[in-house]
């Protein structure tokens, strides 16, 4: 019974993806997470809201001037019968792509700290 209620649940997302024109191959980003960034005179933090992401899966690369994470959170349900109320965190593939402001930036440290990714990239001259 709890199998059935999943298979249900997912084809569920894949007609509200469908819907929203989000779907697709199961390699394409599905959701993005919000993204706070401060500017010193010597660097950059940046902050990524990834609640239930496991750390070991995030990838965090520059692409020119832009910052871009990947990573994937999944759909945590308990193993035994539930009755489903209410799913509003994002989860599925999600890729966040972020304009970095001019000029070139090395990852001095990266960290997840209470579920959010914090970046700490310091400016080169």
């Amino acid at each position: 019974m709890w199998a059935e209620a999943r298979r249900v649940i997912e084809r569920a997302e894949r007609l509200h993806q469908r819907f929203f024109d989000l779907a697709g191959s199961a390699q394409e980003p599905c959701w993005e997470p919000p993204v706070d960034m401060v500017e010193t005179d010597d660097a950059l933090f940046i902050e990524i809201a990834l609640p239930g992401v496991d750390p070991q899966r995030i990838e965090a690369r520059f692409e020119g001037g832009i910052l871009a994470v990947i990573a994937e959170r999944d759909l945590r349900l308990p193993a035994e019968p539930a009755v489903i109320r209410r799913l509003e965190l994002p989860h599925g593939r999600f890729e966040r792509r972020v304009p970095l402001p001019g000029g070139r930036y090395e990852l001095e440290r990266q960290q997840l700290i209470n579920g959010c990714l914090q970046l700490f990239l310091r400016k080169l001259a």
